[in-house]
């Protein structure tokens, strides 16, 4: 089947998935992590600006999916097995729960550990809370958890798309890319890097 004939979600749609999964990983890559004192230290205050500048924007989308969840209709998508539809509903909610949970986390961490909120370009947000550096350690330390969890769950999201898109051939994954991105060349080199063994085609 061609897969430029599967229902597809809206542009709109496409594009928060999307910049949101972008957003994530550049965030991840950019999280200073270690210590309090290394996150603070003057030598990461681009990087922690650019990973605090890159959660607010992913708050900002997540906050946005939901609206625009509320308003836009969805594709019909195949029907599988029940188990597979379980298994994608809570995995798909606990994605949307983390995009909310880690900047919050973020957020209630810094605060409480008596640290603004670092922007880029320049702008500081003082902590409202009263200081309770325990808690903000704590709290720190979950937002660090969260971040490891997101990567292994949007693993699992993506490699369940692919399997949709090459064993199943159902069009899920086609449903959230854009027309050109189904047409015949760009699933010959998908097929070509799945036989290969992942390793990209030459």
């Amino acid at each position: 089947m061609d897969h430029r004939s599967y229902a597809r979600y809206g542009t709109v749609a496409q594009a928060l998935h999307w910049a949101t999964a972008i957003l994530v990983l550049v965030a991840f890559i950019y999280g200073p992590g270690g210590s309090e004192q290394r996150v603070y230290a003057a030598a990461g205050d681009f990087d922690r600006r650019l990973h605090e500048t890159l959660g607010l924007c992913v708050l900002t989308l997540a906050v946005l999916r939901v609206l625009w969840r509320m308003v836009d209709s969805r594709p019909e998508l195949p029907q599988g097995p029940r188990w597979m539809g379980v298994v994608a509903k809570a995995v798909q909610g606990a994605l949307y729960l983390l995009l909310f949970a880690l900047p919050l986390t973020a957020i209630a961490g810094a605060w409480l550990e008596g640290h603004p909120l670092t922007f880029l370009p320049g702008l500081d947000v003082p902590s409202p809370l009263a200081v309770s550096h325990s808690a903000g350690a704590t709290i720190a330390k979950i937002h660090t958890w969260l971040g490891d969890a997101i990567l292994w769950l949007a693993g699992f999201h993506a490699l369940a798309g692919i399997y949709h898109h090459i064993v199943l051939k159902d069009g899920v994954l086609a449903s959230m890319l854009p027309r050109w991105a189904g047409s015949r060349p760009a699933n010959r080199v998908i097929q070509r890097v799945h036989r290969t063994g992942g390793r990209p085609p030459r």
